[in-house]
């Protein structure tokens, strides 16, 4: 209830007057109304007094100035709010609500959850990883498992818990069946690439399945199994492989490559180690229903064998020859009839054939051909005689008047032919001879050669 002089302030318009009590009461509800918040800075401060309860400053400098906040854990909240003790100096960012004591006017931050200074960057980091993997498939393979594998490899850290808790399963499920360990840690640096290097070696020893297991923890314990390294061994891995990272709700970059995502390591040694008990049931129901099978044929054979006893053709072998023979001499006739038949075809067709080739035998051809040939000699005959006789006659007259035009018969009557000795046209003129010119005269048989010794003139007279 306001006091009267706050009443009376508040009449008179001027600022309201509050107790203490309410002040920080209004302050309280204003910081309350801001919800949750995230607040950044260094750990300092640090206190762990015997109540369980965890205090600490978170402060960060700006402008030269530096500035402080109060947080506390409560002890119920510890084991969830933390998921590896603080450190002095340490940067965080801390999640939760804000508080005031009134009693004192002081506030400070009730805090849930504590998250590593980074770890947002890395998440965004694994965001784009996803993505990136994802576009190049490896969130697609899922190779089925084996029903009944060989060899089992795992890897995991032989000292933790996953570990003992999948032997203990294979103890339930099937004693003794063979598991083959590549022990690796499973947290903190380097922890990536030893996990993949134990993941490349398993698959290097032909196992035919393996199982990548480890119990559960904070997100910054799981982060070896978000990394390239464990994500790339995963994919090359020639066998299928079983993921079983953390609990239920934690899901790693592992489970998304790997061929199935199992929920805890004992969920995962329950998929991949066959039932015994269940085997031996289903393999004695199925000697059973051979068994059954194998009776119900042979039974069926003894039936079919009784009857065949009783047949006629069994119990009266003689009968069953009798019979063959009968089917046989029917053969016999019926071949003998076709063959018969068939020569009979043959010979007619050989006749036929004798008589053909007997009217066109060549001998008969060649009489017919001579009797042609002389027929067409006795009116060739004539025809070519009289034709001849003509022509002796033609040639006998041609031949009388090329003697008559010879130069020849010419020669006969005492003419000669005379030109140079060297060859050329007959002489008609000894005009323009030269002396010592060489001449040869053609008579009618032989020839005379001479040489032009002088030329007489035109009068008769020899040339001086």
């Amino acid at each position: 209830m306001e006091s009267s002089s706050s009443r009376s302030a508040a009449a008179d318009g001027g600022p309201r007057i509050l107790s203490v009590s309410e002040l920080n009461g209004e302050i309280k509800h204003l910081l309350g109304g801001l919800g949750r918040i995230a607040v950044e800075g260094e750990v300092a401060s640090l206190r762990r007094p015997a109540s369980g309860h965890l205090y600490f400053n978170l402060k960060d400098r700006r402008q030269g100035f530096e500035s402080l906040v109060n947080c506390a854990i409560w002890r119920s909240q510890v084991q969830r709010a933390l998921k590896k003790p603080l450190e002095e100096g340490e940067q965080v960012i801390a999640h939760g609500k804000l508080d005031v004591y009134a009693p004192r006017g002081s506030y400070s931050l009730i805090v849930e959850r504590v998250e590593r200074r980074g770890l947002g960057a890395l998440l965004a980091e694994l965001e784009e990883l996803k993505r990136e993997l994802a576009a190049a498939g490896w969130f697609e393979r899922k190779r089925p498992l084996p029903p009944l594998p060989g060899t089992i490899g795992v890897v995991t850290s032989r000292d933790g818990a996953a570990f003992q808790d999948f032997l203990r399963t294979r103890s339930l499920r099937w004693p003794m069946y063979p598991v083959r360990l590549v022990h690796t840690p499973v947290q903190g640096p380097g922890a990536a690439r030893e996990i993949g290097a134990a993941l490349a070696a398993l698959d290097a020893s032909g196992v035919d399945l393996i199982v990548l297991c480890r119990g559960g923890g904070s997100l910054e314990d799981l982060w070896a199994f978000n990394e390239r390294p464990v994500a790339e061994a995963i994919w090359n891995s020639s066998v299928p492989v079983v993921s079983a990272v953390g609990h239920e709700t934690d899901v790693t970059l592992a489970d998304h490559v790997a061929d199935l995502r199992a929920h805890t390591p004992t969920d995962a040694a329950q998929t991949v180690i066959p039932d015994r008990r269940e085997l031996e049931e289903v393999l004695e129901r199925q000697f059973n229903y051979l068994l059954a099978a194998v009776d119900d044929s042979l039974a069926r054979r003894e039936e079919a064998v009784e009857r065949a006893g009783k047949s006629r053709s069994l119990s009266d072998p003689a009968r069953i020859l009798e019979s063959r023979k009968e089917l046989l001499a029917g053969l016999e006739g019926r071949l003998s009839r076709a063959l018969g038949g068939a020569l009979q075809v043959g010979a007619d067709h050989l006749e036929a054939l004798a008589r053909t080739l007997a009217a066109h035998a060549p001998a008969r051809r060649l009489e017919r051909e001579e009797e042609r040939l002389a027929a067409f000699a006795h009116r060739l005959g004539v025809p070519a005689r009289e034709g001849l006789a003509a022509l002796d006659a033609r040639l006998e007259l041609a031949s009388g008047r090329l003697e008559a035009f010879s130069p020849f018969a010419v020669l006969r009557r005492g003419y000669s032919i005379t030109r140079p000795a060297c060859g050329g046209a007959p002489l008609v003129s000894a005009e323009g001879l030269p002396e010592g010119a060489e001449l040869e005269t053609i008579l009618a048989e032989g020839r005379v050669l001479s040489r032009v010794e002088a030329l007489p003139d035109s009068d008769g007279s020899e040339a001086p």
